[in-house]
């Protein structure tokens, strides 16, 4: 999976995080639905915003099963586990599979156009520009098919060419990232004609469009030290922006996306406010490296530390017998692969508690299975019923 907004399960709490899953899965099976098994791999963590703003304007969430189908039962799938789960389905998830087609169709041109590792092989590129028209006309029909017209995005990233080429030292890097926010402003503005709220279009585009912004210039960050080993373009290196500025610029848009939720007339936007707001800035403090979620395993970084730690010379772990507690025998090379793909295929490795490592057989924590960031309200950023307002912003929810 990719995409700037990346929430860990323990800050959405057990019902924002169904709802999270049932749009990404949704996003995943319209896809496949719409467009054949191939197109899934675009499946990505911010085009499930579309669904998720589509459905929260027009239906409560906890109701959703049971209002005009914007729910249904999925069969059992390998990442959930082989289990079933209720999945957003209708307009809003296909038109996130629309847009994610065409952008990503887009992408891959850029990486031919760069000529990027295997891409540089003309038989690689070939094939990639072909996967990517293919894409780029799917996502046309799929666009058309729920009155979203993706000229636009693929004007915008026609235009995005043209402005890479001739932008230098002392162009804005706004010029630079207006392309992507015009595509990510209709986009986010189509889900208020679908839901039926016309008169939420406008600030949803505002929100879009510094949305796009905040895409572009966190990509750019995070690529900026990749993008000069290897001599690539970077809107940040090119019109010479400095971080500072940069950063002052994503905390704009931040704001700006804040004041404009607030003029969209939701029906139930938990779910769209804790991404849009909460989960975006973490985001951008993990691409300026102002703070990380401290949720790593203890087997990654040895014995527990601290004050409650054990404290037994030649003996870190505590074990009453002295040393290591015991271990099982390793796992050799090929079914330590089997392991690591079960794990994965079952979510083991995020969503457990604990699990068992492929090769070393350690026993270790799963990723968002233990924290200790500082998220101790009460479901309080996921703007739960016992709270009248969230208490970690001025949204006013």
């Amino acid at each position: 999976m990719f995409g700037i907004v990346r929430p860990c399960s323990h800050r959405l709490g057990e019902s924002l995080k169904t709802q999270w899953m049932a749009h990404l899965c949704g996003l995943c099976l319209a896809l496949r639905g719409d467009h054949g098994q191939f197109a899934r791999i675009v499946t990505n963590y911010d085009g499930l915003l579309i669904s998720v703003l589509t459905e929260a304007q027009a239906v409560n969430a906890r109701t959703a099963g049971a209002a005009g189908g914007w729910r249904r039962t999925a069969g059992p799938c390998p990442l959930r586990g082989m289990r079933t789960a209720s999945v957003a389905q209708g307009e809003g998830a296909r038109l996130a599979a629309a847009v994610s087609l065409v952008l990503a169709s887009a992408k891959v041109r850029d990486h031919v156009a760069d000529r990027d590792g295997l891409l540089a092989r003309r038989p690689v590129a070939l094939a990639a520009r072909r996967v990517a028209e293919s894409w780029g006309r799917a996502g046309a029909r799929g666009g058309s098919a729920v009155g979203f017209d993706t000229a636009l995005l693929v004007d915008a990233v026609d235009r995005q060419v043209g402005i890479e080429a001739l932008a230098g030292p002392g162009t804005p890097v706004l010029t630079v990232t207006e392309p992507t926010e015009t595509a990510t402003a209709a986009a986010f503005a189509h889900t208020a004609v679908l839901a039926g709220r016309p008169g939420n279009a406008v600030p949803l585009a505002e929100a879009g469009r510094l949305f796009g912004r905040l895409a572009h210039l966190l990509d750019a960050v995070e690529d900026r030290e990749a993008d000069s080993a290897s001599g690539a373009w970077n809107p940040l290196a090119a019109t010479g922006t400095s971080l500072t500025e940069a950063r002052r610029l994503a905390d704009d848009a931040l704001h700006g996306i804040r004041l404009a939720l607030r003029d969209v007339e939701f029906v139930d936007g938990k779910l769209a406010h804790l991404l849009l707001v909460h989960e975006l800035g973490r985001s951008v403090d993990r691409a300026f490296g102002t703070t990380s979620c401290g949720h790593a395993p203890e087997a990654a970084f040895g014995p527990p530390q601290g004050p409650y730690a054990p404290q037994v010379p030649g003996n870190p772990y505590g074990n009453p017998f002295g040393g290591e507690p015991p271990r099982p025998d390793k796992r050799g090379f090929w079914a330590g692969c089997a392991a690591a793909i079960g794990l994965c295929c079952t979510c083991k490795v995020c969503c457990a508690d604990e699990y068992e490592g492929p090769w070393s057989r350690k026993k270790r924590e799963g990723w968002c299975g233990n924290c200790d960031c500082d998220c101790s309200c009460c479901e309080a950023c996921q703007c739960c019923e016992c709270c009248e307002c969230c208490s970690c912003c001025d949204c006013g929810l």
